[in-house]
Formats: C-alpha cells, structure tokens, sequence
C-alpha cells in the first residue's frame, strides 16, 4: 500500500466512532478551547445507525457533560418509575424483591432512551459548537509516526475490487492527522484491537469478556404499555446452558425494548443464542406482554463485561482508547454509556492540557489516572466481581455472593473476594461438540418468534456486494477442517443474523459467508474457537440502519 498517494488533512483531534464516548471528546474540547480543530469520523451512513444499547440510562455523564441538557431538549423523556426483577421458570416467574439489593442497583433517577436518538441529539451539539462530523466514513487503516506512534487514520477508501485490491475505480480515501487519535469504536473495534496488540496495553491484565445482546423494539397494546417501566429476568430459558438475561423496557408510543444477552463464556457449541432470545418470548409472562403486538426493529450488538480488572491500559504514543474500546461496562446495573461519557470528557481534558503545554503524540497519562481513580474507576471497581462469581459458581451462588460482595464494595470498600481472575477468553471456554447434548430449540412461528433473515431484515442492514467480504478468514481450511468436526463449526448458531453457514455442495461440506447479513456485533471476532475470523470494516455507511435503538 505504500505507492497509494493520499490527501492528508491535520487537525488537533482525530476521533474514531460517533459514539456516546467520541462525541463527548469532541464535545468537551470545543467547550475547553473553541480553536481546536476536531473532527469525527463514524462508518454508519448517519450518527446512531449503528448505536445498539439497551438502554436505561445514568444521566450522570450527560450532567458532567452539558448541565443544562434538559433545557437543550436531550431526548430523555421517559423517566424510569418501576423497577422490577424475575427468576424465570418454564411456565412461572418468582419476583424477587427489591429491598436486599445494594443502592447502585437501583434506577431510580434514570431514564429508557434510544441511545442512537441521544447520539444524534450529541451530533448537533457538537456541530454547533464546530466539531467536523463526517458518517459515512469508515477507518480501515492507522497511520504510524516514525518513532512508531499513532499519527492518524485512513478514513474513506471506496470501491475496492473484491480481492482487496485497488482498481480503476477505487477511491483511495485520505489520511486524517491528529496530534491525539481518540479510538472510540465501541466494543471490540478492529482499531483498538490492533493498538492493543502493538502496544501490549492488556498485558498484565485479565481477558476481557464478552456477552451477545439482542434486542427487538415492539409497539404493543396501549393497554399493557406501562411508560417507564423496568424489568430484568434471569434463569429459563438458558439455565445451565450459559449466562445471560433479559430486559424489558417500556418507553413512551406503546413502545417496549424487548432485550436478551448471552455471556459468550458459554461451553456448548451447540447453543444457539439466538434461538433462546426466540424461545424467551414465549414464555407466559413475555408472551401475554405482546400478544397483539408487532415487532418494528431488530439488531445485535457484542457487550463488554470484563470491568474493572479487564480494562487494558488506556493510553498510547499518540491516543487513547475510550468506552467500550476498552470495556467500561457496569455489568449487574447493565450499564456502560454514562461511563463513556465520563471517558471522552475525561480524555478530552488531557488532550487539551497537552495540547496547551505544547505537546503531541505522547501519552495523555492524566486520562489514565482519571478513569482509574475518579468516578468510572469507583464505578467498576465495586461491582468487579460479580461476573467472575457468575462465571465460576453459576447463577444462584453469585446472586447471594455478589449481592454480598456489592454491598461490602459500596458500604467498607472492601471485598471478601479480593478482585477476582476472569480465567479464561470466551473463545478458550469453548468446548467440543461431543462433549455435550444437541438442544432441540422450537422452530420460530412468525408471531412472537422469528427466524434470523427475517429478523435482519428489520435491521435495515446493507452492504455494496461488489466489495471485499470484510470478515477475514485467518486460514480458509479450518472452518471446515478444525472447527466443524470438533466444534460442530458453531458460527452457524452464534452469529445472530445468520452470516456463516455450512452447505454441502458435490457432497463436500462448504463454509459459506454471506456478509451482506453482517449487523456488525462482532460476535464471529470474539466467540470463534479457533480465533480465525477478524472482522474488519466496510466501506462507510455499509451496515445496519438502527432508527429508534
């Protein structure tokens, strides 16, 4: 690639991702310094196309952010009123009360918000105060200095052949310089992947960790819609099989989020978590909630929950990662956009302090020591051991152990448990098909359950066919060689928009990859057994097209 020429454009601050964490970057920088020249490059065809969350969200960091939001007009309209929570059992529900959980648990304060609507509503803040928004640009490559820091991006490359390479119609996209280069893909972003690597920034820590969100937003009938409120279940119908839960949120329009997570830590290659978020509305309490109802949207979207003692280190010669770029998730409040934009404030207050002393390229190391030490550490740091208490000892045990260790955490500062290891990543913790039963999932009935192509549909996913598939295979062979006759090639089920398949075509078996399905979860990057599919980007402006998520 060295012979392509680009154009190259200079500016103080290049932010990757217009996300809750980028945009509140570029939000603080222009309010600290209305000079700074600060840009913001996002891959979805517009800001929110591609923001999936659940979401009740802390108003915390909007509040740090732009204290006078509601007068702003923040779409935050819909006040969480009741809180409640659910064991499941294949044909009941046991509440349990609210009263034994520790204070952070509670959402009293919070708001159910689209988050690509808040995202959208930061865009124009943003623009307003100068910030250069550019959607539809995706950043496929970083540009390195020559002492080996982070100089910019390439951000733009349209056309490409579908071997990769560059034709006659290729745009070559340009180079964006910064004197700081903020990665904020949000989870598993192929950028901050690669600094992680270079940079070694997870050495020393645990392996972060992952779960699957899948979510459905349903008009239903006026009569059972109750605005603002809150509900999460645990237990059927994964039980055993894995981790996981759900969430149920009522926002204004008889609108519910209907969401499901799945920790990707699971053993049996034969689960199907798709397939259990179909299964969970069926259950008698979700099925009569929408009974009557349509379902409007779809998406997926990779969760980090490796917290507190996964965070790699957040710094490097010339940037920082933010959010979910390096996992700021509250994993038992299921909470992570309020921590993010604690973060982009918080690293555009060290670019601006090094930028005033006549720095650039360094290591912002104040934004370091503010994530760790001030509000989002704390956040993390008591509830650090609730998913590794999940994750050895199962669902009830880390119920009273985690409730114990949150409250203990939030009332002395301390832990029985100390901070505990991950062990494992999510693809290691894979085990061999022959090791476990088949599961026999229902077959969707096009009312209350749907299959997966016509579940993307309502995504509003596309991608230019002519271009590269953008999920690299490391080595062709194995899908078929390694992971089918050992993991029974368990891609087939854990995409959840029905990208991977295994065909038989002149009675050999074919590993199939139908890209133009991707929602760009990330989920094939993560869970893969044998670590041989990185997702990359697309052009810009390919992908899902998420309106109210």
């Amino acid at each position: 690639m060295a012979e392509i020429e680009r154009e190259a454009m200079e500016y103080d601050v290049v932010i990757v991702g217009a996300g809750p964490a980028g945009l509140s970057a570029a939000i603080r920088l222009k309010q600290l310094d209305a000079d700074l020249q600060v840009v913001v490059l996002e891959k979805g065809s517009e800001v929110g196309a591609h923001i999936l969350s659940g979401a009740v969200l802390d108003p915390c960091g909007l509040d740090a952010l732009i204290p006078d939001w509601k007068d702003k007009g923040a779409p935050l309209n819909v006040p969480v009123k009741d809180d409640n929570f659910y064991m499941l059992g294949a044909a009941g529900e046991v509440r349990i009360p609210n009263f034994p959980m520790p204070p952070l648990m509670n959402n009293h304060g919070n708001y159910i918000v689209s988050m690509g609507n808040v995202c959208r509503w930061m865009a124009e803040q943003a623009e307003e105060l100068g910030v250069e928004i550019f959607p539809g640009m995706s950043c496929s490559e970083l540009v390195y200095g020559d002492k080996g820091e982070v100089k910019g991006v390439v951000a733009g490359v349209f056309g490409l052949e579908a071997d990769g390479s560059y034709g006659p119609d290729t745009e070559p996209g340009m180079e964006l310089h910064g004197k700081y280069v903020f990665l904020s893909e949000g989870v598993r972003g192929s950028l901050s992947k690669e600094v992680i690597a270079k940079y070694g920034l997870s050495d020393g820590k645990e392996p972060q960790k992952y779960g699957l969100g899948m979510k459905e937003i349903w008009e239903i009938d006026p009569a059972k819609h109750k605005e603002g409120s809150v509900t999460h279940t645990m237990g059927w119908p994964l039980n055993a099989n894995a981790g996981g839960g759900s969430f149920i949120y009522h926002l204004d329009n008889n609108q519910v989020y209907v969401g499901f997570v799945v920790h990707l830590n699971y053993k049996n290659p034969h689960l199907y978590p798709y397939q259990e978020f179909q299964r969970f509305k069926h259950h008698p309490m979700v099925a009569e909630l929408l009974k009557g109802g349509k379902r409007v949207a779809y998406g997926a979207r990779a969760i980090t929950e490796g917290g507190y003692q996964s965070m790699p280190k957040l710094t490097f010669p010339g940037g920082a990662l933010l959010g979910c770029s390096a996992g700021m998730v509250n994993v038992p409040r299921i909470k992570g956009n309020h921590n993010a934009m604690l973060s982009g404030k918080a690293a555009a207050e060290a670019a601006y302090a090094a930028i005033q002393a006549g720095r650039a390229a360094d290591e912002l190391t104040d934004y370091e020591v503010e994530v760790r030490e001030g509000a989002i550490g704390a956040d993390l740091k008591k509830v650090r051991n609730v998913k590794p208490l999940w994750s050895k000892w199962g669902l009830t045990a880390s119920l009273a152990l985690g409730g114990l260790d949150m409250w203990t955490n939030t009332l002395l500062g301390f832990s029985f448990f100390g901070t505990l290891g991950h062990g494992k990543n999510d693809a290691e913790a894979t085990e061999p098909a022959d090791e476990h039963k088949p599961i026999d999932y229902p077959k969707p009935d096009g009312v209350l359950s749907f299959d997966r192509l016509t579940n993307v549909a309502f995504s509003a996913t596309n991608h230019e066919e002519s271009q590269p598939c953008h999920l690299r295979l490391g080595n062709k062979d194995t899908p078929i060689a390694v992971n089918l006759p050992t993991f029974d090639e368990p891609a087939q089920r854990y995409c959840p928009a029905g990208v991977y398949e295994v065909v038989e075509k002149d009675g050999q078996s074919e590993f199939v990859i139908n890209f133009q399905n991707c929602v760009h979860c990330k989920t094939c990057d993560i869970k893969d057994p044998s670590q041989n599919i990185t997702w990359t980007t697309p052009q810009g402006g390919d992908g899902p097209n998420y309106g109210n998520m």
